[in-house]
Order: structure tokens, then sequence, then C-alpha cells
């Protein structure tokens, strides 16, 4: 009978602490996101007097959103490297995120339209426009929010969606048949590097397209990360 109490206290406990953290992350989006929408909403006449100082302060508030969302994994028991903690809430601030655009539809959704993230529409049917659409939006949105940083995933989307399809065009091609991971995808990379990497004329690097003040080989740092799921 001892066994059996023991074992059902412990999976009331786990219930308990499922619920508790589900009830934290829901109030937690249900205040947080909301303010930083209104929050914005007030600060619009400083958009328009002060651009740069309007974009700093949502950074900094998006930067605790993201602060918000990796507390979640801290209550649940994940942790970082300190090091790695410290410099992410450095550069976060100016971070731009590509993703799929069905993340446009979530909880988050809204708070990365105004941030100023890319949400991609995949298939060959949207490929060639949305490349398109990519170098608008960064010609329109890199500089003008002064962001130093792009989360890029090449493969393209999770591993379980894209093993088939990679494998098949690595047969076709005569390219590494890969198991855990894919082929990287290069169009957004491309797009990215053409539009905002430095550019070479007779030998050296230029500076065409870069804010008054800067050089592209100094402003730009690329994060290209896997999702192996």
């Amino acid at each position: 009978m001892a066994p059996h109490l023991d074992t059902a206290r412990k999976l009331f406990w786990i219930l308990m602490k499922s619920l508790l953290r589900f009830t934290f992350m829901f109030v937690n989006n249900c205040v947080a996101i909301p303010s930083y929408c209104l929050y914005l909403i007030v600060l619009q006449p400083l958009r328009l007097l002060d651009a740069p100082t309007f974009w700093y302060i949502e950074g900094v508030m998006f930067r605790w959103l993201l602060a918000m969302v990796a507390s979640w994994g801290w209550c649940a028991g994940y942790t970082d490297n300190k090091t790695n903690s410290h410099v992410l809430i450095q550069v976060v601030r100016k971070m731009l995120w590509l993703m799929d655009h069905v993340f446009k539809y979530t909880n988050f959704g809204v708070v990365s339209l105004i941030h100023g993230d890319f949400f991609i529409r995949q298939g060959k049917a949207h490929r060639e426009m949305q490349l398109v659409y990519l170098k608008d939006h960064l010609d329109k949105n890199y500089y003008s929010r002064d962001r130093k940083w792009i989360v890029l995933f090449p493969e393209g989307g999770f591993l379980r969606k894209r093993r088939e399809t990679s494998q098949s065009f690595a047969k076709k091609n005569d390219l590494p048949y890969l198991t855990h991971v894919t082929l990287p995808r290069l169009g957004a990379t491309q797009i990215i590097l053409n539009t905002l990497g430095p550019q070479q004329e007779n030998g050296i690097l230029g500076t065409e397209g870069s804010p008054p003040g800067q050089s592209k080989e100094q402003n730009q740092i690329f994060i290209f990360g896997f999702m192996a799921l």
C-alpha cells in the first residue's frame, strides 16, 4: 500500500507543478504582451521625433519578453551557461529573426511583427517572391532599426519535415546522403549576404548601402542555427 501512496503523491506533485507552470505562462502572456503593444502605441510620437530612441526602447522591452520566455525553462529546471546567457542578453535587442509564417499566428506573433522579424512562406509556389520580399524587408527595417544580428535556420524547417526532400535532392545531385541533418537552403542566406554583406570592388571592401559612419564589414554578424526536431 505504501508504494502506491508514494507513487500517487509524486504524480499529484507533478500535476500540480505542471498546472502552476501553465498558469504562470498564461498570466505572463496575458500581461506582458499587451503591455508591450500598448507602450509602443503610446510611444508612437517618439518614433516620429526620434526613431533611434524609440527602437532602443522597443529593443529593451523585446529583451525583457525573451527573458520572460527563458524564465519558463528556468523554472522547469533547464539552465544555460552563464557566459552564453550574458552574451545573448547583450545582443538579443538587435536581433532580426527569420521564421516560418505559421509563427505569425502564435501568441508571440504580434511581438515579432512589431520588432521587425520576417515571416517566410515555404514551398516552390512562394519561393521566388519570398526572396524579393525578404530583400525589401531588409532594406526597410534592418539599418533603420539598428539591427546587428540575424537568426536564420538554413535547413528551412524541422528535421523530421525536411529530411526526405533533402535526401531526394542529394540523390539527384550526387550530394552526401544525410540522416541527422539536412542540406542547407541557400536562397535566403544569399539574399542576406548580397543585401547587407560587404561587397568587393577591385579587391576592396565597399561601403555602399551602409548607414552613415558605418561600413558593412564592421556592422554585420550572422547567427546560423539548426532545428533538429
